[in-house]
C-alpha cells in the first residue's frame, strides 16, 4: 500500500486530496496558506487535518528510509530472506522494522557473541531443536570441548547464552512481551530520599501501585520527575508467568529430550537478563513519550487559547507589575500601546506607602483617563489588587484584571525589548509588556518563547524539540488566523506570517523604517528578499489599513483581487466604496453560488470566503469571543463561604481539571469529576460561573464546581 493510501485512509479523505495536498507541501506551500487559499485543490481540508498529515507523512518517510536501510544491511550480511524482507517491507511502525532487524543489528560483545567464536552455535541449534536421544549431556558435548571451553558444564553455558540471545532477538516475543506488560504489567513506586523531596512534591507516590494500562500522562511525567530528583524508587512488576509462557509456546521443551532442562534454563535467563530489561525500557520510553506528547499537545491548545483571547480595545491602561521590597513598578499605555508614563510605587512592606500609592495611581487616572488597571500575576499580586480594589471602591472610574506576567522578564531582558523600549530599565519594560497584553495578547506574547508562558503540565519534563516544534506551529496558526498589520507589527510577530521566518521580518521592518509605511500589499514586492513565492504564501495574511487598497485590508489574497473586481461588476458596487456589507450580503442571498462561481471562474470556497470577508471587512476573529473578566472589587479566601457562586477565568487546563482564578490570591481547581461534558472543552482564557464547594485555608487550596 502506497502513502498516499495509508494516509487517506488514516485521515478518513480521498487519495486525491492527499496527492495533491503532498505535492503542495514538496512545493514548499505552507500549511496556513494551504488550508486558507487551496481550498479547492485540497477539497478544503482545514488546518488540523493538513498538520496531522503532515506529521503522519513525515514519519511514513521516516519508516521507509529506515527499511531501505535495514535491508540493505541484512543483505550486506548475506541473511535476507524473501520472508524477512516482506515482513519488514510490510511493517508499518519504525519499532516493528527494528525489532526485526533487531537479530542481525551489530552488536557490542556480548557472552552470546563470545561463545559462537568458540564454536558452540551448533551446540545451541541441538538445544533449539529438542531431539530425542539417548545420549547424555556430557557426550552430546564433548565434539565442543577445547582449551577455552574445557568442560561440558562450560559448553552448555555458552550454549544456552546464544539460546537466549536467539529468544530475546525473537520479533514475535518482544512484541507480545511489550503487549503483555502494557496489558497486565504495574508500575510501582517507593520514597528513596525525603531529603530530595522537602516540600513533599511526590507524596502521592511515596506508596504508590498502578496498572500500566490505566496510568495517566501527568501520572507517569510525575514518576519520571520524581525518579530523575532522586525522591523515588520506580520498579516494574511484569506478568512473568504470562510471558514465559508465551516465549515457552514458542520455544517448547520436550519433556523427553535430555536437553528439555537446557532449553527451559536459556528461556529463563533469556527472560530475566536480556528480555524483560529491554521490554521494560521499550515500554516506559513508550510510555513516556505518550505522556509528553499528550502533555506537548495539552500545552499548545492553552498557548493557542492564550494567544487567541479577545483585545481590549479603545482602552488607555494602567499596568503594575507587583512585588515587595523592590516596589511595584507602573507603566501607564494608550489606546495604541504607546508608553505615555512609567514609574514606581511602595505601597508594601517595607515601605508601606499605602496611601502615597494610591494618590500616585488616582493622579494617573486623571492625567492620562486610563480606565483599567491590568496587575501582574507574581509576587504581591493579591495585595496590589486590594490597593487597586480601594481606588475604584473610592470613585474611580475603572476597572480591573489580574494578567499572567509569565514570561515578561524573558522579554524584558531580551535584544528586541532593547530595541522596542531602549530608554526604560529593564523592570519597566516588564511593566509595559503587561499592558500591551491586555491591549493585544497576541502581539505581546509572541515577542516570547512560547515554552515562557508557563500554561502547561511538567513542560520542563518533555521533549523539549517536540514542545518548540507544536507551539511555534500553535503561534504560526493563532498569527496567521488573526492577521498582521503590516504597519505596526513587530519583526516577532511578522516573522509568524506564513511564508515569512525571522530574517525576512526584519528586512519588513526595516524597509518600513527606511521608506514609511507600506500604501498597500503590492508595496510589499519592493522588499529585499521578499520574492514572488513569498509574497503568494504571506500576502493573504498581511493587512494594510486606510491604504489606497480597499481589499488590502480583509483576508482576500491579492490574486482572487481580478474575480473580486469581477464581482462588483456583477452585484454594481464600486470597488473604492467602504460599505459594501449589505449589499454583497442582499446580492448573495438572491443569487445561488454556483451560479456565480460559474461565471466568475472561480471555485466554491474561494467564493464563499470572499463574500465572508466583503461582508466584514476587517474582522477579527477574536472579537466574537467573550471579553476578558474585568473587575471592580477584590476578595480573600476568609471572604470564602461554601456554596458561594463567583464568576472566575480560566488559567490553565490540565488533564486532572482547571484551575480557575476567582479573585482570590489562590486559583481554584475545578476537578474533571465536577465538570458537565460540555465543560470539558473550557479553554484558557474563557469566563466561566462556578460555585465554592471546599476551602482548605491551611494548604490554600479551594474545590470548585459548576452552577446546577
Amino acid at each position: 500500500m502506497d502513502t498516499s493510501t495509508i494516509l487517506a485512509r488514516e485521515l478518513n479523505v480521498r487519495v486525491a486530496q492527499v496527492e495533491t495536498t503532498v505535492a503542495l507541501l514538496d512545493a514548499g506551500n505552507t500549511i496556513p496558506f494551504i488550508a486558507r487559499y487551496r481550498k479547492e485543490m485540497t477539497g478544503s481540508l482545514d488546518e488540523e487535518q493538513l498538520r496531522r498529515l503532515f506529521d503522519r507523512l513525515t514519519y511514513l518517510r521516516k519508516l521507509a528510509e529506515r527499511k531501505t536501510t535495514v535491508l540493505a544491511s541484512i543483505a550486506a550480511q548475506g541473511k535476507l530472506t524473501p520472508q524477512l524482507a516482506s515482513a519488514i517491507q510490510t511493517a508499518d511502525k519504525l519499532q516493528t522494522v527494528e525489532d526485526l532487524y533487531q537479530p542481525f543489528k551489530p552488536k557490542r560483545r556480548t557472552r552470546a557473541t563470545v561463545a559462537r567464536e568458540r564454536g558452540l552455535e551448533p551446540l545451541a541449534r541441538l538445544i533449539l531443536a529438542q531431539p530425542l536421544t539417548r545420549d547424555s549431556l556430557a557426550k552430546l558435548a564433548t565434539p565442543f570441548l577445547s582449551e577455552a571451553v574445557p568442560e561440558a558444564a562450560d559448553a552448555w553455558a555458552g550454549a544456552r547464552d546464544i539460546v537466549a540471545e536467539i529468544i530475546s532477538d525473537d520479533a514475535e516475543l518482544r512484541s507480545a512481551a511489550r503487549a503483555l506488560v502494557r496489558e497486565r504489567g504495574e508500575i510501582a513506586s517507593t520514597l528513596a530520599d525525603a531529603e530530595k523531596d522537602p516540600r513533599k512534591v511526590f507524596a502521592q507516590y511515596y506508596e504508590f501501585a498502578m496498572p500500566v494500562a490505566r496510568l495517566r500522562p501527568h501520572q507517569i511525567l510525575a514518576l519520571n520527575r520524581g525518579e530523575t530528583s532522586g525522591a523515588l524508587r520506580i520498579r516494574f512488576n511484569a506478568p512473568d508467568a504470562h510471558i514465559l509462557a508465551r516465549l515457552a509456546q514458542k520455544y517448547p521443551p520436550n519433556a523427553r529430550s535430555p536437553l528439555a532442562e537446557q532449553l527451559t534454563l536459556a528461556t529463563r535467563d533469556a527472560y530475566e537478563r536480556l528480555l524483560l530489561p529491554a521490554v521494560e525500557r521499550d515500554v516506559r520510553g513508550a510510555l513516556s513519550e505518550d505522556a509528553s506528547a499528550h502533555a506537548v499537545r495539552v500545552f499548545a491548545a492553552n498557548v493557542r487559547a492564550l494567544l487567541l483571547q479577545p483585545p481590549i480595545r479603545g482602552h488607555a491602561v494602567i499596568s503594575i507589575d507587583p512585588g515587595f521590597r523592590t516596589g511595584c513598578k507602573v507603566a501607564v499605555v494608550d489606546q495604541t500601546g504607546k508608553v505615555l508614563v512609567t514609574g514606581a510605587i511602595y505601597p508594601h512592606e517595607p515601605q508601606k506607602q499605602w496611601t502615597e500609592s494610591k494618590a500616585t495611581l488616582r493622579r494617573l487616572i486623571e492625567a492620562t483617563a486610563a480606565d483599567v488597571f491590568a496587575i501582574g500575576n507574581g509576587t504581591a499580586s493579591r495585595e496590589t489588587e486590594q490597593l487597586v480594589a480601594e481606588i475604584i471602591t473610592a470613585g474611580a472610574r475603572a476597572e480591573y484584571l489580574i494578567v499572567s506576567e509569565a514570561g515578561a522578564s524573558v522579554y524584558s531582558a531580551s535584544p528586541l525589548a532593547r530595541a522596542e523600549l531602549p530608554d526604560l530599565d529593564v523592570t519597566l519594560r516588564g511593566a509595559v509588556s503587561i499592558a500591551r497584553r491586555v491591549l493585544d495578547p497576541l502581539a505581546e506574547l509572541v515577542k516570547i518563547d512560547a515554552r515562557s508562558i508557563g500554561v502547561g503540565l511538567y513542560q520542563h519534563d518533555v521533549d523539549q524539540k517536540e514542545l518548540a516544534d507544536a507551539l511555534d506551529a500553535v503561534v504560526e496558526s493563532a498569527v496567521n488566523a488573526v492577521g498582521v498589520d503590516v504597519n505596526t507589527a513587530s519583526p516577532a510577530l511578522l516573522r509568524y506570517v506564513a511564508g515569512i521566518g525571522p530574517k525576512l521580518a526584519e528586512t519588513i521592518v526595516a524597509h518600513r523604517d527606511a521608506q514609511g509605511p507600506f500604501p498597500n500589499r503590492a508595496a510589499l514586492r519592493q522588499v529585499k528578499g521578499l520574492g514572488p513565492k513569498a509574497f503568494e504564501q504571506a500576502g493573504g495574511f498581511m493587512r494594510v489599513f486606510g491604504g489606497t487598497e480597499l481589499l488590502d485590508q480583509t483576508a482576500i489574497h491579492p490574486e482572487s483581487y481580478a474575480v473580486v473586481r469581477n464581482l462588483f461588476g456583477l452585484i454594481g458596487v464600486n470597488g473604492t466604496e467602504r460599505d459594501l456589507s449589505e449589499r454583497c450580503a442582499k446580492f448573495r442571498e438572491q443569487t445561488a453560488v454556483a451560479e456565480i462561481t460559474q461565471v466568475l471562474g472561480c471555485g466554491e470556497p474561494t467564493l464563499v470566503d470572499i463574500f465572508a470577508q466583503l461582508e466584514r471587512p476587517g474582522r477579527d476573529p477574536r472579537d466574537e469571543l467573550p471579553k476578558p473578566l474585568l473587575r471592580r472589587d477584590v476578595l480573600k479566601l476568609e471572604d470564602l463561604k461554601i456554596g458561594m457562586r463567583l464568576k472566575g477565568t480560566v488559567r490553565n487546563v490540565v488533564d486532572f481539571g482547571l484551575f480557575v482564578d476567582i479573585g482570590v490570591k489562590t486559583d481554584g481547581l475545578l476537578h474533571k469529576s465536577q465538570t458537565r461534558k460540555g465543560a470539558r472543552s473550557l479553554s484558557v482564557g474563557d469566563t466561566i460561573d462556578v460555585v465554592v464547594l471546599s476551602i482548605d485555608a491551611e494548604r490554600e487550596r479551594i474545590g470548585l464546581g459548576l452552577p446546577v
